[in-house]
């Protein structure tokens, strides 16, 4: 036990991915949390505070040292790949990429903007998880590069929990999250921990907020030792046009739920799969 009282794991990097503009916001104080409980645990917690550090949220030529292949048609999937190889980057993906390779786990610190990431931190993903350094087409998924990491998305929402249910005005919060912890996580191989979901902590009381905050606290302490959120694996599919494999669609035929939100076979979803682990 450390002198805090919370147990010591074997020594981790933690890297806190934080995208807020203020210091005394919700968002800063779940962040804040964060790195005291990872780092009472005997973590090593590197923080990137992106507005603080003017971070830029655009991907664009400017990324790249030197010349480019081909000015004329320039295209950053192509070119950014080049650039990786050859170390030719700009000096503020490079270093987020090191922080990147050298943490177990990755926390996604921010407040939900029009159902997704805000503007800076979409540039951090474009900009800093590049084609090679990333992922592949080769290496993806189930099968990514970075399949022994973990990663999660900590965040606070302005819409009421109720809102975002099945029968809710802006539908299943399992819906929204698919093409962040798929489409970005999971493709880059991530194990996707189950996400720490806020709901309107700013119209909930004091007493709430706090609430709130200490139960993120107590599952911090176990965090790292969480099992990750479940996946199709990249071997269900075939290798030509990535289609589940006859076996796999005929092994779930008579299921009463679709495999995941997006891979759900025309039947229900299966509940809560972007939201907890083991289902």
């Amino acid at each position: 036990m450390s002198q805090t009282g919370f147990p010591v794991l074997a020594a981790k990097r933690v890297l806190i991915v934080y995208a807020h503009q203020s210091s005394g916001s919700f968002n800063a104080a779940a962040k804040n949390a964060a790195v005291e409980v990872l780092t009472a645990q005997g973590c090593t917690v590197d923080v990137s505070d992106l507005y603080a550090m003017g971070f830029k949220a655009t991907a664009t030529a400017e990324d790249i040292k030197g010349e480019v292949k081909n000015a004329e048609n320039f295209c950053y999937l192509e070119e950014s790949k080049l650039a990786w190889e050859q170390g030719k980057l700009s000096d503020d993906i490079m270093k987020e990429q090191s922080k990147l390779t050298e943490a177990d786990l990755i926390i996604f610190q921010f407040p939900m903007y029009w159902f997704s990431v805000p503007a800076i931190l979409k540039g951090w993903i474009d900009r800093v998880l590049t084609n090679g350094f990333a992922f592949s087409q080769e290496k993806r998924y189930s099968q990514g590069i970075f399949k022994n990491k973990k990663a999660m998305l900590s965040f606070t929402t302005g819409s009421l929990e109720s809102m975002f249910s099945p029968t809710g005005i802006n539908g299943d919060m399992n819906v929204t999250l698919w093409p962040l912890q798929n489409g970005i996580l999971h493709y880059c191989g991530f194990q996707v921990l189950a996400p720490q979901i806020f709901w309107a902590p700013s119209s909930a009381v004091a007493e709430d907020r706090k609430s709130m905050l200490e139960s993120w606290r107590t599952r911090l302490q176990g965090l790292l030792e969480e099992k990750p959120l479940s996946f199709i694996s990249l071997d269900c599919f075939d290798e030509k046009a990535f289609q589940l494999k006859p076996e796999v669609h005929e092994k779930h035929a008579s299921k009463e739920f679709g495999l995941t939100v997006g891979i759900h076979l025309n039947k229900p979803l299966p509940p809560h799969s972007q939201m907890k682990a083991g289902v």
